[in-house]
C-alpha cells in the first residue's frame, strides 16, 4: 500500500498530541496527498541540504526550522529576495514537499530533540531528569575541558565555546538544546538544581555567559558550553531519521547533517 505525505506527519504528530494554531509546524510546501518515495530529515532546509535531497530522489524533507530564515513565517525575507526566489526555484522544479516539524518533537516525551542530543553523545545512562526544556544528568567527575572534546568529537563540531575555568570538574550537568541557552530558563539551573555545567545551544550572551563570568570569578565551581543552535539540535533530528525508518521500513530515510555554520579565523 502507498505511503502518503500525509501518512508520515500523522506518525510524526501522533505522540506529541495536537497543536494549536500558533504551532509553526505545517506542510511548506507540496500535497499532503502525495505518494512519499524518500524522506530525509534535517536540522535546517539549507540551500545545501535541498540540493542533497533532491540528488537522493528524496520527495519529503522534514525539518527543524523553516526554510526562509524566520521563527514565524510573517517575519521572513521578501519573496523577491534573490536568496529566497532561488531557493523557491529549486523547490518548485523539483517538486519536493518540506514539513516543519518543530513544535511536535519538542512535545514528545522525553523532548525528541533533547533525546537525541544525549544519544548523539552517549549519555543515555547519566541522565537522571528529563524537564520540560531541560535535562539533568549526573556525569562522572570530569575536567570542564575533557567534557568540551567529548562533545567536540562526538558531534563532529569544529569547535565548542566556553565560560569558566577549563580546569574546572563538572559532574552535575544541565542541558537546554536549541534557542533556551538564556538567563531565565539556564542561571535557576545553577541555584535550583545544583547543576555546575550547563551544556546550551544558544542564547543572548549578555544572560548566562556573564552570569558564569562572575560566578567563576568569584571563585564558584560553575560554568558553561555553548555548542551553538545547530549543532545542539541536528542529532534530534537524527534520531527522528531512525524512528521513521524504524515505522516506515519500505520507505529510505535519510538524515542530512548540514556543513558547520560558523567558521573562526585564528
Amino acid at each position: 500500500m502507498a505511503i502518503r505525505i500525509r501518512d508520515v506527519i500523522g506518525k510524526l504528530t501522533e505522540e506529541g498530541g495536537a497543536l494549536g494554531e500558533e504551532s509553526v509546524d505545517r506542510l511548506e510546501t507540496g500535497n499532503f496527498l502525495a505518494e512519499v518515495e524518500a524522506i530525509a530529515t534535517a536540522f535546517m532546509a539549507s540551500q545545501q541540504v535541498l540540493e542533497r535531497a533532491v540528488a537522493l530522489g528524496v520527495n519529503l524533507l522534514i525539518t527543524h526550522e523553516g526554510l526562509f530564515y524566520s521563527h514565524r513565517p510573517g517575519k521572513q525575507p521578501a519573496a523577491n529576495d534573490p536568496v529566497v526566489r532561488q531557493k523557491r526555484r529549486l523547490i518548485e522544479e523539483s517538486g519536493i514537499a518540506v514539513y516543519r516539524f518543530h513544535d511536535g518533537i519538542h512535545r514528545y516525551e522525553p523532548d525528541g530533540i533533547m533525546a537525541g542530543f544525549v544519544e548523539e553523545a552517549g549519555w543515555e545512562a547519566y541522565v537522571k531528569e528529563y524537564q520540560p526544556a531541560a535535562a539533568i544528568l549526573e556525569l562522572p567527575p570530569t575536567p570542564l575541558a575533557d567534557i568540551a572534546q567529548h562533545l567536540r568529537t562526538k558531534l563532529e563540531a569544529p569547535f565548542v565555546r566556553f565560560v569558566g575555568d577549563a580546569r574546572t570538574v563538572c559532574s552535575r550537568v544541565g542541558l537546554l538544546v536549541g534557542y533556551r541557552g538564556g538567563g531565565e530558563l539556564a542561571i535557576p539551573l545553577f541555584a535550583e538544581r545544583g547543576v555546575d555545567l550547563v551544556v546550551a545551544g544558544e542564547g543572548p550572551e549578555w544572560e548566562t555567559p556573564e552570569y558564569v563570568r562572575d560566578a567563576a570569578h568569584q571563585g564558584l565551581n560553575r560554568a558553561l558550553l555553548v555548542l551553538g543552535h545547530g549543532p545542539s539540535e541536528a542529532p534530534g533530528m537524527k534520531y527522528l531519521a531512525k524512528r521513521l525508518q524504524a515505522a516506515f521500513p519500505s520507505v529510505p530515510v535519510h538524515f542530512l547533517a548540514d556543513q558547520p555554520l560558523f567558521q573562526i579565523i585564528g
